[in-house]
C-alpha cells in the first residue's frame, strides 16, 4: 500500500463555522488543496439545526464539489444516556459529553443513522463518505446499527473499517488535540510530538483536528508542525481510497 496521509476536521456544522473555515483554510495551504475529510453534525447540541442553515449547506456543497470527502458524524453530539461499567468510564473519561452513539439502543441509533444521512446526501448531492461517531465511541447498540446503516465506511481511535462486513481497511492512533483543559492541552501537545517521530513506518497516518483546537495558538502551533511533517513524507489521500485498495487486494 502507498504510504497517505488521511486529514480531517470534526464537528463541521453552522455552530461553528468561523473555526471551520480557518481549520479548511490551514489545512489547505499545507495539503495542497482540501485533501481532507469533514465531519458533518446534523444539529450540534440541539441548537445549531444544519437543516435550516442555508448558507452553510452552500458552503458544504461546495467543499464537496471541490472534493472533501464528507462523513455524517452523529446528529445532535450530545450524550445524554445513562452509563455503567467500562461505558460509565469512557463516558468520563475519554470525552465531555459527546459520546452521542456510547449508550444508544440498536433502534435508535439505526434512526440517527439514517436521518443525518438523508440530509447530508440532500444537501451535498452525493453519498456521505461514511459516518464516524462523535468522540469515535460506540456502543453496542450503535455498532449492530452500523452494519446495516449502508455507510461504506467508519473509524474509531485506532482503525477504519468497513461496516457491511467488518473488514479492517487501515490500523493505528489517531493523531489529534483536546483543548479542554491545560493538561490535555499539553498532553495531546506531547503525544503529536511522539507521533511526528514514531508513526512514519505506518502506511496510513490519520490527524484530526476539532474546532476548538482554533482557541489556543500553541495546538494550532501543533497542528501545523504536525501536518507539515506527515505531509512533507506522504501524499494526503481520501477515506475512500482504502476502499478501492480493499476491492484490487480481495480480486488477487
Amino acid at each position: 500500500m502507498t504510504r497517505r496521509l488521511l486529514a480531517s476536521i470534526h464537528d463541521v456544522g453552522p455552530r461553528f463555522e468561523r473555526e471551520v473555515d480557518q481549520l479548511a483554510d490551514q489545512l489547505s495551504r499545507i495539503l495542497g488543496g482540501p485533501k481532507l475529510a469533514m465531519l458533518v453534525v446534523a444539529d450540534h447540541w440541539g441548537e445549531a439545526p444544519l437543516a435550516s442553515a442555508s448558507a452553510f449547506q452552500r458552503k458544504l456543497r461546495d467543499w464537496s464539489d471541490a472534493g472533501v470527502e464528507m462523513f455524517v458524524h452523529g446528529w445532535f453530539h450530545k450524550d445524554l444516556a445513562e452509563h455503567s461499567g467500562a461505558a460509565s468510564f469512557k463516558a468520563r473519561h475519554m470525552t465531555a459529553g459527546e459520546g452521542e452513539f456510547l449508550g444508544l439502543s440498536e433502534e435508535v441509533a439505526a434512526q440517527r443513522m439514517a436521518d443525518g444521512k438523508a440530509l447530508l446526501e440532500d444537501i451535498i448531492g452525493r453519498p456521505a463518505a461514511g459516518f464516524i461517531a462523535p468522540a469515535w465511541l460506540y456502543g453496542n447498540g450503535a455498532r449492530a446499527a452500523l452494519a446495516k446503516s449502508g455507510f461504506a465506511l467508519a473509524e474509531d481511535h485506532f482503525r477504519v473499517w468497513r461496516p457491511a462486513d467488518g473488514a479492517v481497511l487501515a490500523r493505528g492512533p489517531v493523531i489529534t488535540w483536546a483543548s479542554r483543559s491545560k493538561g490535555r492541552q499539553l498532553s495531546s501537545r506531547f503525544f503529536a510530538g511522539l507521533a511526528r517521530q514514531a508513526l512514519h513506518a505506518q502506511e496510513v497516518v490519520r490527524i484530526a483536528v476539532h474546532p476548538g483546537d482554533t482557541t489556543v495558538p500553541a495546538l494550532i502551533d501543533s497542528i501545523e508542525t504536525t501536518y507539515s511533517a506527515f505531509a512533507a513524507r506522504r501524499p494526503a489521500g481520501r477515506y475512500g481510497d482504502l476502499l478501492a485498495i480493499s476491492s484490487s487486494n480481495s480480486v488477487r
